[in-house]
């Protein structure tokens, strides 16, 4: 199919070989529950999942709960997070949430986007996330695999992450928005990565209006 298809055509078209490609998608940050993805979400700013992966185990074995961490000292959580990026301020911000959710929420996770947006170290897209993933809330969250695949696609021109994220709620069908948000990240990790993306084995290069891109200019995240 060409890519001088129909707006609405190439989107559907797009979304449904992701729908092929990635079935039954979901977060590569590995959780029991709101309270651990919260956690898991906060420490995957500037850091990968992988990484993550490997130093929540430790967490939530020396922290289970909100309760057990909202005692912690910041050197406490600091030793058990120091191999994550900015683990400074996300050790802060964890103690802080944590103490949040115990004072505020009787130490259970909120499941509305503005109270978590309260919490410390915790933005719309951390928000998102958990809504998505935990609650079933229909939301897409703008990571930069996110933000750099809309704006490939021609489904975002805008220059925020915020602009961005409305952008993609227009365009895709609300059902699909906690999908599509999956979608975007495995593509954007497995084909279609920021300095070296894959066209040539790409299945949407027919519908990509970058197609061939072999150098572009770092997103914003």
């Amino acid at each position: 199919m060409s890519n001088q298809s129909s707006p609405k055509l190439q989107i559907e078209t797009i979304l449904r070989i992701f729908s092929e490609l990635y079935p039954n998608p979901t977060t590569e940050l590995i959780h029991d529950g709101p309270w651990q993805l919260l956690v898991a979400t906060i420490l995957s700013a500037q850091c990968t999942d992988k990484r993550v992966n490997m130093i929540t185990p430790r967490i939530f074995a020396r922290f289970p709960a909100p309760e057990d961490l909202a005692k912690a000292s910041p050197t406490e959580v600091e030793m058990v997070i120091k191999d994550c990026g900015l683990f400074h301020n996300k050790a802060r911000n964890l103690i802080a949430t944590a103490k949040r959710i115990v004072e505020d929420y009787s130490g259970q996770v909120p499941s509305d986007r503005e109270a978590l947006m309260t919490l410390p170290g915790v933005g719309r897209k951390t928000a998102n996330v958990v809504l998505a993933n935990c609650f079933g809330v229909d939301a897409i969250a703008v990571d930069t695999h996110v933000f750099r695949l809309a704006h490939r696609l021609g489904w975002s021109q805008a220059k925020d992450v915020q602009g961005t994220e409305e952008d993609l709620m227009r365009v895709i069908p609300q059902k699909l928005w906690a999908k599509a948000h999956h979608w975007l990240i495995f593509h954007g990790r497995r084909v279609c990565s920021a300095k070296h993306p894959d066209c040539e084995k790409c299945p949407i290069q027919g519908l990509c209006p970058q197609i061939g891109v072999s150098r572009v200019k770092k997103e914003s995240s």
